[in-house]
């Protein structure tokens, strides 16, 4: 019988993101004992892994790594490598960071589903280096050198993987940009039947996401503050009293809201708007569930999530193609120009191709055919 060991970055009540789907979704179909750098999810009685044994590392001690590690940034790698799994045929990796990483051995099978290639030593070093106050002086070396060496044992631990499995093209390419590997793309599972369908949208916009730097949520309040058009953000972060001082009363900042709030919202706005780039972008998909129109800057996943209204018959939103507030706002005003020829039935069958169990039957055939490649 065919022995599976899971590992995922971290497991916390504040991590409720995509890739955390992704690791319930795999874990419906496939038994494997589940591995973690930190979990709190087994002692959550309101998470699906509640009494769970879970396989952890030594930073799962550590002071506040319950709510994050990334200031433990340089301690991942020995960490990851902690997690001994020798007693495994198959290890299936879900990672972000360094989850990839663990130490195998030659008999067995190593299948990555790379969500990005770890975002802090490659695209957003220099947003880590400015946001941690870490880019200047003698820390700044330090820092500076820490990361250089990250990014070494980055490309390193990727030789361990024997598969690679991509969450977006977008995410394919970067991962033949730092890894030189090439990788299969399997669209992440979005939860389609949580969100209602609403046809009959209110007069708001709305857009839901963690409220840091890299994620653009200034650029968006600056806009609509420049377009007077009503805007609903949701979500927590270090920008929140930022954005809250710099909001006109046509913006509504309401932090982080429980599921429902997120629900009501996005199924009733006019449309939802994104400004990040992303690697897949979940929430983009999960607004059309809704039958939410999405404006979206036209980088990243969203190219692939999104078909723009000017250039597809069945369109589900407008792509803008420069992450600054004028492109934003000409997207605004397009998108009320065009905005009856978007259907909220089409854009339910947008979000309906990024189906659950369309992702759970293809990770399992590719984790078969794996297999019977391996012998």
């Amino acid at each position: 019988m065919t022995r599976y060991a899971f590992v995922h970055e971290w497991l916390t009540p504040y991590a409720t993101g995509g890739s955390e789907l992704v690791v319930k979704e795999i874990l419906q179909d496939i038994d494997a004992d589940l591995y973690a750098l930190i979990d709190f999810e087994s002692t959550n009685p309101d998470s699906y892994l509640f009494g769970r044994e879970i396989g952890t590392s030594f930073l799962q001690n550590f002071p506040r790594a319950k709510y994050g590690l990334q200031n433990y940034l340089p301690l991942m790698p020995i960490a990851v490598e902690q997690l001994n799994l020798e007693n495994y045929d198959v290890i299936l990796s879900s990672s972000h960071a360094v989850a990839k990483g663990v130490i195998t051995r030659p008999q067995q099978l190593h299948i990555c589903y790379c969500h990005t290639p770890m975002r802090y030593a490659w695209d957003l070093t220099f947003d880590y280096l400015n946001n941690s106050g870490l880019g200047k002086g003698i820390k700044g070396i330090v820092a500076r050198y820490l990361l250089h060496r990250l990014r070494q044992w980055d490309v390193i631990s990727a030789n361990q993987v024997d598969y690679f499995i991509a969450n977006s093209r977008w995410t394919a390419q970067r991962i033949w940009r730092c890894y030189r590997r090439k990788a299969e793309v399997i669209y992440p599972p979005v939860n389609i039947e949580r969100f209602p369908f609403v046809e009959k949208k209110e007069d708001f916009y709305v857009t839901v996401s963690r409220l840091v730097p890299y994620k653009k949520v200034s650029l968006i309040v600056q806009a609509f503050n420049e377009l007077g058009k009503n805007l609903v953000v949701i979500g927590g972060g270090t920008e929140l009293e930022e954005l809250r001082a710099i909001a006109q009363p046509n913006v509504q900042i309401l932090g982080r809201q429980p599921d429902n709030v997120v629900e009501k919202y996005l199924s009733q706005a006019k449309a939802y708007v994104y400004a990040g780039c992303e690697d897949f972008g979940i929430v983009l998909v999960e607004a059309q569930a809704c039958g939410t129109p999405v404006i979206a800057f036209g980088q990243g996943g969203a190219r692939e999530t999104v078909r723009d209204i000017r250039s597809d018959p069945s369109g589900t939103g407008i792509l803008f193609l420069e992450q600054s507030t004028k492109s934003l706002v000409e997207a605004v005003k397009q998108f009320e120009q065009a905005q009856e020829k978007i259907s909220a039935a089409a854009c339910r069958t947008q979000a309906q191709r990024f189906a659950a169990n369309t992702f759970r039957q293809s990770y399992v055939e590719f984790v078969n055919n794996c297999q019977a490649k391996a012998g």
